[in-house]
């Protein structure tokens, strides 16, 4: 019989909460769920409560030592020393806050070099094969347009630096316009989708976004143009919010549970 993968998440919230459920639930056959970890030890100890499973509560580094493989379910600055931690033990690793990736200059170039193996979903896009094929020959341009209803954007410091307020929005507002690096910076926990088109295609300096705050939106809508070789592609995926976490899709959640099956299973379909 195959040896279950000893699964680590770091981050309890609702993306966290959510594959940890996943795991028990669904892939029993493949992995065992053996450790928790959170800023707030609440958090991890209300989740275990959950899961009704024997689950440890660790910290980061107990953590990384003991699984097989660790899901960063975070935040976009606990990527890189979680991600550093991971490839320290030639581990394998899940990157849900893939804006953590392209924010760190030096991060992606230690992945290159380094034994591990670093997992990045395509979160909630459609389309990211696609633009994968398209770059074994030459891409010539890849956008993204994303409108979101204002509830998405609160909390968001980039916002309130610029006196930005959105609660009495009345028609569709421009927030930003400019490549996906500084859309990343400004927007962490929002704009996870520029981070994998810009991975995924040209990079973060050539991808362009744009992020509208429209009031009549009950979804998030993301649309992509990407010009090639190969000729034109364009996608538009219109997702609902994720459980618990305005902020997210719920597609970004259906996908990592995707890439864990891909990653359990010996049948791999797509790019």
């Amino acid at each position: 019989m195959k040896k279950k993968i000893r699964v680590g998440i770091v981050g309890c919230g609702a993306i966290g909460s959510y594959l940890a459920k996943t795991i028990t639930a669904r892939f029993q056959n493949f992995a065992v769920l053996e450790a928790l970890t959170d800023l707030r030890p609440e958090k991890a100890a209300a989740l275990v409560r959950k899961l009704r499973t024997k689950v440890r509560i660790l910290n980061q580094e107990d953590l990384v030592r003991s699984c097989d493989l660790i899901i960063e379910a975070a935040s976009a600055k606990a990527v890189g020393p979680v991600v550093r931690k991971v490839l320290h033990r030639r581990k394998r690793v899940l990157v849900m806050s893939v804006g953590g990736l392209i924010s760190d200059p030096g991060l992606l170039k230690q992945i290159q070099a380094s034994n591990g193996r670093v997992f990045v979903p395509s979160g909630a896009l459609t389309g990211i094969d696609g633009l994968l094929a398209a770059r074994m020959g030459k891409i010539k341009k890849v956008s993204l347009v994303t409108r979101k209803p204002p509830r998405a954007f609160a909390g968001v410091e980039f916002l309130e630096e610029r006196n930005i307020h959105l609660n009495k929005l009345t028609r569709e507002k421009l927030l930003f316009s400019g490549p996906a690096i500084r859309a990343v910076k400004a927007f962490p926990q929002n704009i996870n989708v520029a981070a994998v088109l810009s991975l995924a295609g040209i990079g973060p300096a050539k991808t362009q976004v744009k992020i509208y705050a429209v009031p009549s939106l009950k979804r998030n809508v993301h649309r992509v143009e990407i010009e090639g070789d190969f000729g034109r592609m364009v996608t538009q995926t219109e997702n609902v919010p994720a459980p618990g976490n305005s902020k997210t899709s719920y597609l970004a959640a259906l996908a990592s549970a995707a890439m864990l099956k891909k990653i359990f299973g010996t049948l791999q379909i797509g790019t």
